[in-house]
């Protein structure tokens, strides 16, 4: 497992990365390079501009249950069939990690679902010349096509990899909570589909709401990735091996199995 100095790395790297980001955004606005964007809307808190109109008092956030994720990809395939996005690229996936560590007689398995995580301080937001990246009043951050011009900021200033740019359109693409179901008041493809129950999205400013039911009921072993880089991620995960929480990219204890034949 990484030591503390390792996960201090991993975690200053994405940091100054999105300050490049964010200063290479500011001088090409300066120099016209976004001149065919709207104004910028007022900022808040932290430099991230103001959200959007989103569901009235509501704040949305997913948890997931890795203890009940059997690896099946019925989330990924339902996605796709939801959303489609080209073929060879998806908004979730459930990836496979080989664990080990001192004293484990074997590596231990583990699937990993990756999605957005509609961070309360998302990274990928003021970096967009264009404001086609924003978050809305319930936490969901979406992706405005018909403005984004697919220069990939974003995607770099992501610290959790789940934005890419759609082999199609040629702009920015990723997990959207499935809005447009919320909204009709069904569930995100990835929740109804998963065979094992292992997801579940809601309110979290509804106290009786389910999420919370079983964020309470296991709130000793509530985790998210990457909390030292205070996105705020609102993706929770039950469950979850250490190994992962700062860093699951480059943690010589975390090996992607997909990457090694």
């Amino acid at each position: 497992m990484a030591d503390r100095n390792g996960a201090s790395a991993l975690a200053a790297e994405p940091q100054s990365k999105r300050t490049f980001l964010q200063e290479l955004v500011a001088l090409a606005t300066s120099f016209g390079l976004a001149g065919g964007a709207q104004a910028a809307p007022a900022q808040a808190p932290g430099g991230q501009p103001a959200r959007r109109p989103g569901a009235e008092g509501k704040r949305y956030g997913m948890l997931v249950d890795v203890r009940k994720c059997i690896g099946c990809q019925a989330c990924t395939v339902s996605c796709s069939m939801e959303n489609l996005p080209p073929i060879g690229q998806f908004r979730t996936t459930v990836l496979q990690y080989e664990v080990s560590a001192l004293g484990m007689a074997a590596p231990a398995m583990v699937s990993l679902p990756r999605l957005c995580n509609h961070c309360d301080n998302p990274p990928c937001v003021p970096v967009c010349p264009v404001q086609a990246t924003f978050q809305r009043t319930d936490g969901i951050v979406l992706v405005d096509n018909e403005r984004c011009v697919g220069c990939g900021y974003c995607v770099q200033a992501c610290p959790y990899d789940a934005r890419f740019i759609n082999h199609e359109t040629q702009t920015a693409d990723k997990c959207t909570f499935c809005e447009h179901r919320l909204e009709a008041g069904l569930l995100p493809a990835c929740v109804e589909s998963c065979v094992g129950g292992a997801r579940v999205i809601g309110d979290l400013n509804q106290a009786d709401s389910e999420i919370n039911q079983r964020m309470a009921a296991s709130k000793d072993q509530i985790k998210v990735l990457k909390p030292g880089l205070k996105t705020e991620p609102h993706v929770f995960y039950i469950g979850l091996p250490d190994a992962f929480v700062d860093g699951v990219d480059g943690q010589s204890s975390v090996r992607l199995l997909a990457d090694h034949g």
